[in-house]
């Protein structure tokens, strides 16, 4: 819609409140609302005022005016309200030099986009998230000078098995056995649909929904892919409905990668295309997977700045629990047109030029889309740039390799703190077209270091009392 449409819209549909949404750097979405009476075509172009300071990598106090700039495409319904209300997705800018403010996750993904133009690579570039959560239905976690624990149940969880639930009914999932059973094993069926319809309702296209493979809740719904900044905002909405459906029925719903132990983790494979035109860049008949030149060495440079990629991809501690082996993790540097441990996969089902891509197997989904898919297609353009050539495919199962093949096949790094000090040392390719620019890359370090890494560091970790408080 246009503005003047919009209005007419507001109108039309009795709407009372307008809430304007913006993300913050870490990828949560923020708002305040406003009453139909303010809004006007303007607004669109002159923005609305709000105070930086307070959001999480933007301005500080001294500098923390700024303005919100509403997009109006980007209008949907808000489904989850009472009174009539209407979302506006904005844009950030600096209100003194009225330019776009460099650190609105959401213009970065828009600065993408026009450099893939830029190069000559490609018109658009596509991504096909896959993110997976739990549903969970009670989560209690605190921490202070003497005490530190989290606790978590489901229904589902199959520690529940023997549990006096008056009555218990069974048909719990065993563990690392909650891939696609049906109803009644499958308790969340229609939790999900909701959250598919609300999805639908809101404008943002679902493929398929399952039941995931953990016992405790854990679920996947599956976008339609579309280009990268009307990706980036449709997995905000896609948050946004999963936690609150989850909550409308009593539950509460987490895109944490790693909730459970011993149990597999939460991530968010995310396919990806380059077109120019009506051609698919990536495909070419007769190579290996039917994969073009330029293909291949987009693969070579996910591969090559996949260390610096992760700061943005698995961008939390807790990813770190999960990209471990044995649970399906995608933690090997290498691509395979089947194998799902490897970090880049080649579904084996698209064989046409249409459906023809890949699949980045490592991010999970608290990722911020805007900047994860950024940072995906830089790394894909400089390996298409420098014609960097990957590792060859092994189709194998790579947890079966003989020890000297192994040894050949580097690993994912192992914490936050280890793929920060990658993005330190490898971000030039990010800084191409000024899509990221070295203040954004500066206050991620800073605020990943300080607010996540040293946080987890300094705390006592409950396990540590199990293993040395005899000592």
């Amino acid at each position: 819609m246009t503005p003047k449409e919009l209005i007419k819209f507001v109108k039309d549909k009795n709407i009372k409140i307008i809430d304007l949404r913006f993300v913050d750097l870490p990828g949560l979405w923020q708002h305040f609302a406003i009453t139909v009476s303010e809004l006007n075509e303007d607004m669109f172009e002159e923005g609305v005022g709000f105070d930086g300071s307070s959001i999480r990598g933007f301005q500080k106090i001294q500098e923390s005016d700024m303005l919100l700039i509403p997009d109006a495409a980007s209008a949907f319904v808000d489904p989850f309200t009472t009174v009539p209300t209407l979302d506006i997705i904005c844009n950030v800018k600096d209100p003194v030099t009225l330019q776009p403010y460099s650190r609105d996750p959401r213009y970065i993904a828009q600065k993408a986009e026009n450099y893939l133009k830029s190069t000559g690579i490609g018109d658009t570039v596509y991504f096909g998230p896959e993110p997976e959560f739990f549903v969970l239905d009670d989560i209690r976690f605190d921490q202070s000078y003497n005490y530190g624990y989290y606790y978590l149940d489901s229904a589902e969880g199959f520690w529940n098995s023997g549990r006096e639930e008056k009555p218990n009914l069974g048909y719990k999932p065993r563990y690392k056995e909650g891939y696609f059973p049906v109803q009644p094993m499958d308790s969340l069926q229609d939790i999900r649909s909701e959250m598919v319809l609300a999805l639908e309702e809101m404008g943002v296209r679902v493929e398929v929904h399952h039941h995931e493979v953990s016992t405790a809740g854990q679920c996947e719904i599956d976008m339609r892919f579309d280009s990268l900044t009307s990706m980036g905002d449709k997995l905000l909405k896609y948050k946004y409905v999963v936690k609150n459906v989850a909550r409308k029925h009593g539950k509460t719903a987490t895109l944490m990668p790693k909730p459970i132990f011993q149990d597999n983790g939460s991530g968010m494979h995310v396919h990806q295309s380059i077109w120019k035109g009506s051609k698919n860049v990536f495909f070419e008949a007769g190579g290996y997977a039917d994969l073009s030149k330029a293909a291949i060495y987009y693969i070579g440079g996910v591969i090559k700045h996949a260390s610096a990629l992760l700061a943005f991809c698995a961008p939390t501690t807790n990813s770190y629990r999960r990209l471990v082996p044995g649970y399906e993790a995608p933690i090997n540097l290498i691509y395979s047109q089947r194998n799902r441990s490897a970090c880049v996969r080649i579904p084996a089902y698209s064989r046409s030029e249409k459906s023809k891509r890949l699949e980045v197997r490592f991010p999970d989904s608290s990722c911020n889309g805007y900047l994860a898919f950024s940072a995906m297609l830089m790394a894909g353009l400089d390996g298409i740039q420098n014609k960097i050539v990957p590792p060859d495919p092994i189709d194998k199962d790579l947890y079966d390799l003989e020890p000297e093949e192994k040894a050949h096949v580097k690993s994912t790094p192992g914490s936050l703190e280890e793929v920060l000090n990658s993005l330190e040392a490898d971000h030039e390719f990010l800084l191409k077209g000024d899509v990221f620019t070295k203040d954004v890359i500066e206050t991620w370090l800073d605020y990943k270091r300080t607010k996540e890494v040293d946080a987890i560091r300094l705390r006592p970790h409950p396990y540590e009392f199990a293993l040395y408080y005899d000592i």
